[in-house]
């Protein structure tokens, strides 16, 4: 077998990092459970300005999970959390899988029908916002099964002297929950553990459903994808394993969101259970990550390439000493060549001793599972896998292995791989199999070569999709929204080279015969996505055509398009 199991990369390229770990056996909760026993006085996150301690996060789960006992959630419960990266997110993720319940993270900026869609895939019981997003829950509750919605609050997270003045700035803001809605509010949630006294702990196993997160998987269709408490536990011990430099109680600026396996992964629940210690960041800008990472002095990073690239245009970064740095890591997006190299001058202008290191992954194993060495970098390079990852180089949908250097699909093994795609299993066939080796690998549908050092090289996506400031728009999924316009007879979705975001969204339309291609036509399709469609993945522009570009069989050719609108950047550039 041609894996990189047969060679030891490891030891040869990352020092002391083990090939093999021995895995922590239990839940998500009970690896915090028990870093929480070795470091109670340790600050576990720090939240607009108010530090929380590993003891009173025990705490407060614990009182979260009686509450979510008393107001019914049972073993294997369905509860969405659909929140910024804030202390009740915190809580609630880790006493739903204390009281042995899924936790089904969402955004939760998406759009309606996608906030619909969720809660009826996961099937979920009961769920969980912020104040400015109760609207839009309330809007579709009744076409799911949910029976309770719990109501938190930013200011219910903060000092007394920080809330005073979010109340005078964002609270304002934030429109008004009438006094009879059908909801539990966060502090009246919170009371209810008073009603509980025995029976909410649920011992679960490592290999028990905790998660559900979501991804268009090879086929562009939003599916739930069911990892487990291993998988989360796994992806800990390796992330600390391939960052031998890491000590409890370094920080992560955890910036990346909840609903991603990047932030939920790696900023958080790799800190939390290896006794690090997360800056929440609850919304993400460029000037607040900046501001963050140089007054908290955070010790590990972690972003998206189009984050890099804006904190390089930032004044505010300007003589700042960023030496505290032990690990800067990119996902989510290929890191340029160029971008690398304009960054890490930027590192080492700001006394920094490291480099950015890119890593590849996907939500089917939770993410990241593979990492450029520490002090090791080949260029074009997406690193070595983790310990007891494997990647293989196949033809395309085969289980055949290509010799090295040759492109072909990138497969994964490992303990974070996925229990399946919730609801779907044709889906989870064709992207999970077994080979004669006994191992079950993921099927990416991502392309890519290996050298004979056991380097990983990506090469790109053969499934079709975007990639927006690190999210990934499905465009099939957009073209399917569209398309339903009664206006619309045909739609194409296609990526336009961004400078910042990377690839910004752009759709092209034909309309119903007697339609008028005017602006008034186009604001209406686009208030009509606004309803449908998550806010990252609106489209910017529509463009109207009297007939799509065809493929020999009858297909949109949307590659012509993006050749299109290439052009024109490459012409209204040169002007």
């Amino acid at each position: 077998m041609k894996t990189i199991s047969v060679k030891t990369p490891w030891k040869d390229y990352m020092g002391d990092v083990p090939m093999h770990l021995q895995y922590f056996e239990g839940s998500m909760y009970d690896a915090v459970a028990e870093t929480a026993k070795k470091y109670p006085n340790n600050v576990a996150f720090d939240f607009m300005g108010k530090s929380t301690t590993y003891k009173k996060l025990m705490q407060e789960i614990e009182l979260c999970a009686k509450a979510l006992r008393t107001i019914g959630i049972r073993e294997n419960d369905r509860v969405t959390i659909a929140m910024p990266n804030c202390p009740q997110a915190i809580y609630l993720f880790y006493a739903v899988n204390l009281v042995g319940g899924i936790a089904n993270m969402i955004h939760p900026l998406s759009a309606e029908k996608e906030i619909e869609f969720y809660l009826n895939e996961s099937e979920s019981v009961t769920a969980i916002t912020l104040d400015q997003f109760y609207h839009k829950f309330e809007r579709v509750r009744q076409n799911t099964k949910v029976v309770n919605i719990v109501i938190a609050s930013i200011k219910d997270a903060l000092s007394p002297t920080i809330r005073a003045g979010y109340m005078l700035t964002e609270g304002r803001k934030i429109e008004k929950i009438p006094d009879d809605a059908p909801v539990i509010r966060w502090a009246d949630f919170m009371r209810m553990s008073k009603h509980c006294f025995y029976n909410y702990k649920v011992e679960r196993r490592s290999d028990d459903p905790a998660v559900i997160l979501y991804s268009g998987g090879t086929t562009g269709t939003t599916k739930g994808i069911v990892l487990t408490n291993k998988n989360f536990n796994a992806l800990g011990q390796q992330v600390v394993a391939a960052n031998p430099m890491f000590r409890p109680g370094d920080k992560m600026l955890a910036a990346m969101p909840l609903f991603h396996g990047f932030g939920l992964g790696v900023c958080i629940h790799t800190m939390l259970s290896q006794g690090g210690r997360c800056v929440l960041v609850p919304r993400f800008t460029p000037k607040t990550y900046a501001r963050d990472l140089v007054k908290k002095r955070c010790n590990f990073v972690a972003g998206v390439p189009t984050l890099y690239e804006a904190l390089l245009r930032l004044p505010d970064m300007d003589g700042a000493d960023l030496s505290c740095l032990k690990g800067v890591f990119s996902g989510g997006d290929s890191l340029s060549v160029e971008l690398k190299k304009k960054f890490d001058k930027f590192l080492y202008d700001h006394k920094a001793t490291i480099q950015v290191r890119e890593g590849y992954g996907t939500t089917e194993t939770v993410t990241a599972c593979c990492l450029t060495p520490s002090h090791m970098y080949k260029e074009g390079s997406i690193g070595l896998p983790f310990p007891d990852t494997y990647i293989k180089i196949v033809k395309p949908g085969t289980d055949k292995e290509v010799p090295y250097g040759t492109e072909g699909e990138i497969l994964l093994a490992g303990p974070t791989v996925m229990k399946e795609y919730r609801g779907h299993p044709k889906e989870t066939a064709e992207t999970l199999r077994t080979h004669a080796d006994g191992l079950t690998w993921v099927y990416t549908g991502d392309l890519g070569t290996m050298d004979e050092q056991g380097f990983v090289y990506f090469k790109g996506r053969a499934k079709r999709m975007i990639i927006t400031s690190g999210y990934n728009v499905y465009p099939a999924q957009l073209e399917n929204i569209l398309d339903a316009h009664e206006l619309v007879q045909m739609s194409c979705v296609i990526g336009v080279p961004d400078p910042y975001k990377m690839q910004k969204v752009k759709a092209f339309v034909k309309l119903v015969p007697g339609a008028s291609p005017s602006e008034e036509t186009k604001q209406q399709l686009l208030d009509y996505c606004r309803k449908h469609v998550a806010k990252y993945a609106m489209p910017y522009d529509i463009t109207f055509k009297e007939d799509m570009p065809k493929t020999l069989v009858g297909k949109v050719a949307y590659r012509v398009l993006e050749e299109e609108e290439l052009a024109k950047e490459k012409t209204a550039a040169t002007v």
